[in-house]
């Protein structure tokens, strides 16, 4: 089954630091590009980050630059999203998207990607 599944969201404090996975079954995250995007309730789907076609270009929106990194461990066939010093501003559900990769850039348009997991609860105060 082709399919994204996100999970390691939940509680953490102000200033803390949280891990999200994605990880790919039935197909290999190999030359793909890979976002992250967060939805919360009743506001617009936004990109937060995304990987192209290799390990060298990613692209952060502006409120999340120097704190967020995304990765892909292809040998486990996960995306991770690495959030330090999380400030709660962007709370919402947390979403993994795959698509084809093309040429070495990512994209931050949600119509852009073709496969999407479930999502995971992104970081909440505690």
């Amino acid at each position: 089954q082709v399919q994204l599944v996100e999970s390691g969201g939940g509680m953490v404090q102000p200033g803390g630091s949280l891990r999200l996975s994605c990880a790919a079954s039935g197909f290999n995250l190999d030359a793909a590009k890979i976002a992250w995007f967060r939805q919360a309730p009743g506001k617009e789907r936004e990109a937060v980050s995304c990987t192209g076609g290799n390990d060298y270009y990613t692209w952060y929106r502006d409120s999340v630059r120097g704190r967020f990194t995304i990765s892909v461990d292809k040998a486990r066939n996960t995306a991770f999203l690495q959030m330090n010093s999380l400030k709660f501003e962007g709370t919402g559900v947390y979403l993994c998207a795959w698509a084809p990769a093309e040429g070495l850039v990512c994209s931050y348009g949600s119509s852009d990607y073709d496969l999407w997991g479930q999502g995971t609860q992104g970081p909440v105060p505690s």
